[in-house]
């Protein structure tokens, strides 16, 4: 049935199918996806607070790192179980509102990571290329700025991509999808969807732009500095402070990237799901490893914290 008009479609329910197509795989899924999410949890939350108990951690790159954290939190948290309830239950179903607030959630955090990774790059710049004068250039306020510029873009472009779904009709109740994605929200839309496409091609390729030419612009002076060093020491020490933030947006933009140059055709929507499972799901449990595994600061907070603890435990 047509829902057209907002009282009806607030009434309205989705069914996500999810990975339906391969019951046999519904429980190695399952426990999959809740090992990562545990992992996902524990891992940010703990990146979270080493950096607020360490002394030593409270820099601008590390109040950087603890909000890549929390958006990686939460992003996961806005997708992830609503995915393990689809794969135990029968009832996958989700209310018209509760697709639209998630979908505004999942836009939002993904977009402001997008602008966090571009602030810290930024912040490396500075760090590499003029660290006489870090402390000064990036102070406090400057950072609070930054990082309340990047939630504040990703709620604009959250907003407007939800408005034009919203004023759209509705035809279809089965989203072939495991979460409210844009292109699966479109699928089931018997408006016409050139606004709401439009909007979505203006608002991701302004956004992904914008952020790459900063990380790129970032690194191309990071790298002539680099190399303009006389000593090995002090470049395999730049290098050591930009390898975790190159290898986090390499993933993150690389499977971007890849997701929306995909058709959006019926013999494609198993690697959209694919896809989307590895950046809505993996990337936020990868990026404290990434970080954690090559941080000397990071790995001593945590051997001190659980050596504390053990110690505590045993008197």
């Amino acid at each position: 049935m047509m829902l057209t008009g907002r009282n009806e479609s607030a009434g309205a329910t989705f069914v996500l199918l999810g990975f339906s197509s391969f019951p046999p795989l519904k429980l190695p899924l399952f426990m999959m996806f809740l090992a990562i999410y545990t992992v996902t949890v524990v891992g940010n939350l703990g990146m979270i607070g080493v950096i607020r108990v360490n002394p030593k951690l409270q820099t601008p790159m590390y109040f950087f790192l603890s909000h890549l954290s929390f958006l990686d939190f939460c992003y996961s948290s806005v997708v992830t179980p609503k995915l393990l309830e689809i794969l135990v239950v029968e009832d996958r179903t989700i209310s018209f509102k509760g697709c639209m607030a998630q979908f505004f959630f999942a836009c939002m955090f993904v977009i402001a990571e997008m602008f966090m990774l571009a602030v810290m790059a930024y912040d490396r710049f500075v760090a590499v290329c003029n660290p006489l004068l870090y402390t000064v250039a990036m102070s406090p306020k400057l950072c609070a700025l930054l990082v309340a510029g990047t939630y504040t873009w990703g709620v604009l472009c959250s907003s407007k991509l939800t408005y034009s779904l919203l004023k759209m009709s509705y035809c279809g109740s089965t989203i072939n999808h495991f979460c409210c994605e844009f292109s699966a929200i479109l699928s089931v839309s018997c408006s016409d969807t050139h606004f709401s496409q439009m909007v979505m091609l203006v608002v991701s390729t302004f956004s992904e732009v914008c952020s790459l030419l900063i990380i790129l612009t970032s690194y191309v002076f990071i790298v002539v500095t680099i190399i303009k060093m006389p000593s090995t020491g002090g470049l395999r020490k730049a290098f050591s402070t930009c390898a975790s933030h190159l290898t986090a947006i390499t993933i993150f933009h690389g499977d971007i990237l890849l997701l929306y140059s995909v058709p959006k055709s019926k013999s494609s929507w198993l690697f959209i799901k694919v896809a989307t499972v590895f950046y809505s799901i993996v990337i936020p449990m990868l990026n404290p490893l990434i970080y954690s595994l090559r941080n000397k600061d990071v790995k001593e907070t945590v051997k001190n914290l659980i050596h504390t603890k053990l110690l505590s435990h045993s008197v």
